[in-house]
């Protein structure tokens, strides 16, 4: 019996002795985890960065949806679009912004992103155009100054008469110097 009561009589010194093992491995996590937090804070510019980025982006994609359809020419001359321009291109830049289209009826001094008032074009090998990107064309009659999510429009920048803002987006053809960047060293005159 005192065999017995001796396994008894260790069971709690046992228990302790695991609780203050488990105890001091908690605290090493816990040292662990509050270093990271220091060394990671919470950043709110970067959280409201990111929200933007976000609303941004889902913007974007709205976008490339609503004019995928262009992607064929035929669809957008059919929509009322019509070629405005020849091949843009910067020779200091060695960049291009296509061949344009517009369509007159949608440049007025409201922004809706879903209907742009010029496609952009790049003729490809095949000789076909194919769409790289879309451009806004807002009349200026003294409203706020346009804004893309929270990118804001150029002032002028197209060879509309009247006072305007203007804004490319990329949104078909990666830009490396940006996406709203008015010329493109990917799009080609040639």
């Amino acid at each position: 019996m005192k065999t017995i009561r001796r396994k008894w009589w260790l069971l709690p010194a046992a228990a302790v002795l695991s609780l203050m093992m488990i105890a001091a491995c908690s605290k090493d996590v816990m040292d662990e985890a509050e270093l990271t937090a220091q060394a990671s804070p919470v950043n709110q510019e970067e959280m409201v960065a990111n929200r933007g980025n976000f609303a941004r982006n889902h913007l974007l994609a709205q976008v490339s949806r609503a004019t995928a359809k262009y992607q064929r020419v035929e669809v957008a001359i059919a929509d009322g679009y019509v070629e405005a321009s020849p091949c843009v291109y910067n020779e200091e830049l060695g960049a291009a912004m296509g061949y344009h289209f517009v369509n007159e009826d949608l440049v007025d001094p409201f922004f809706d992103p879903l209907k742009p008032e010029a496609l952009l074009y790049e003729r490809g090998k095949n000789g076909k155009l194919k769409l790289v990107g879309v451009e806004y064309i807002v009349i200026d009659v003294g409203q706020p100054h346009p804004h893309f999510g929270d990118h804001p429009f150029d002032v002028g920048g197209t060879p509309v008469p009247v006072d305007h803002y203007s804004l490319h987006v990329w949104n078909w053809k990666h830009n490396p110097l940006g996406m709203y960047f008015p010329f493109n060293p990917n799009v080609s005159c040639n």
